[in-house]
């Protein structure tokens, strides 16, 4: 296990990634590492690496619409207007009381926001840049650890694509969950459906729950300063700009978020979604149309860095399918593991989901890969179909949180960083591995031995 390419190679982008290297530097470093031990050779592992790129193109594409999008609403004010409203309800002189009220108000709303990104409105990541940066000068005034804040969203991010088949969880759970291992086990007796697979999902789900409560009320609950940049905005600033804020621009934010959502669902399209709402902008006069570069410019500026995450991402995960050692991993854990070393087999085909979407960073690209190894596994090992379903997917959603290619990281960092003093690993990785893989692995073990 200790010569797989998959292993080594992922075991370098971690390191690279803990000593603070930029995360595409580490991925580029790491494809090559897995396609030099995986025998592909130099100009081999180039061409796979460059031909996998694409693979992210159209993901990185749509996180440019977005960040224009989220530019656009941003200068309508009604972002702004929220931040103010809050600071000025928080008040000049707030008692112990008041703060630890509003800290975990603002929490409860950001775990709302996250989850509606899921499936209400369905626009992932793209609510942060908009909603976070200008919460960042309350964040600092209540002493919240952005920590905790960064669990806040991920928990909402990917605990509910596992569990709610809707928006984003309707891709996962029946487009490519319930789709995957259905055509693995068409011929083992093996047919599960949606209602089969959320039921299954709502143990480990549960375990991420714990460890989100965990990271508010117990690791992060201590106060932590944070310097703030400019200076904080007094009463009367707070009033004037409210009262600069157009009602008319607040209206026609409302109107866009909608028809983007509905445009997103009847065309399944987010590039096309997000493109009408520009549009409305632009005409509605929230921006001139002549602005429209320099807002598409910052958008790309604003989600930039995901998209190249992404795009070297898929370049890396091309170079690990061509090297052919996530099949040879499966193969050697499941070498020797019969009925009565079915926890065993559970906790190995767990880790190895763990290794597989750490480096791939995405759950939904996992679970082809997953599927057509472990179905069979699974049912050679003996478990049940509803324990096939829970370690398929908790084996291919493991990792997703606290990878740092995930953009369930890497959104949190987007809009927790626009100050720069959050860092990406040790403030949003690492905390999301601590409190969601650890606690997945436990209780994707316990739905794998009691379903």
């Amino acid at each position: 296990m200790l010569t797989n390419p998959v292993v080594i190679s992922i075991v370098v982008l971690l390191a690279l990634s803990l000593l603070r290297v930029n995360v595409v530097i580490a991925l580029v470093i790491s494809a090559l590492t897995a396609g030099f031990t995986g025998g592909l050779g130099l100009s081999k592992t180039i061409e796979t690496f460059t031909s996998g790129l694409g693979g992210g193109a159209e993901v990185a594409m749509n996180y440019a619409i977005l960040g224009a999008f989220a530019v656009a609403i941003s200068k309508s004010g009604i972002t702004d207007l929220l931040a103010y409203k809050v600071i000025k309800r928080l008040g000049k002189t707030p008692t112990g009381g008041s703060v630890a009220g509003f800290k975990y108000f603002i929490l409860a709303v950001l775990v709302a926001f996250s989850i509606s990104s899921q499936n209400l409105l369905p626009v992932h990541i793209a609510f942060i840049p908009i909603v976070v940066p200008p919460l960042l000068s309350i964040f600092n005034r209540l002493k919240l650890d952005r920590r905790a804040v960064a669990c806040v969203l991920t928990f909402g991010l990917t605990a509910t694509y596992m569990l709610l088949p809707v928006g984003f969880g309707k891709i996962f759970i029946e487009s490519i969950l319930v789709k995957n291992i259905n055509e693995a086990g068409a011929n083992l007796g093996i047919h599960t459906n949606v209602a089969e697979v959320s039921l299954a999902m709502s143990i480990p789900v549960s375990g991420m729950i714990l460890g989100l409560l965990i990271a508010i009320f117990f690791s992060y609950r201590k106060p932590r300063e944070y310097a703030d940049v400019v200076a904080e905005p007094s009463t009367s600033d707070i009033e004037q700009h409210i009262a600069n804020i157009k009602p008319f621009h607040v209206w026609v934010s409302l109107a866009a978020i909608v028809i983007t959502f509905g445009l997103q669902l009847f065309t399944s399209s987010t590039i096309i979604g997000g493109l009408a709402g520009l549009i409305i902008f632009g005409a509605c006069g929230i921006f001139r149309l002549k602005e429209s570069n320099d807002i598409f410019q910052q958008g790309l500026r604003l989600m930039a860095m995901i998209g190249f995450v992404m795009i070297a991402a898929s370049g890396f995960a091309n170079v690990i399918n061509e090297t052919g050692g996530v099949t040879q991993l499966v193969e050697t854990f499941s070498q020797g593991l019969g009925e009565n070393n079915k926890g065993l087999a559970a906790f190995l085909m767990l880790l190895v989901g763990l290794f597989i979407t750490m480096g791939i960073g995405s759950s939904f690209s996992t679970v082809p890969i997953i599927a057509s190894i472990y179905v069979p596994l699974c049912i050679a090992v003996g478990f049940s179909p509803l324990a096939t379903v829970s370690i398929v997917g908790v084996a291919a959603a493991l990792g997703d949180a606290g990878s740092p290619a995930s953009d369930s990281t890497l959104g949190p960092t987007s809009g927790l960083n626009m100050d720069g003093k959050h860092d990406h690993i040790w403030d949003s990785v690492v905390p999301t591995f601590l409190h969601y893989n650890i606690p997945l692995i436990i209780f994707g073990w316990i739905a794998a031995m009691t379903l």
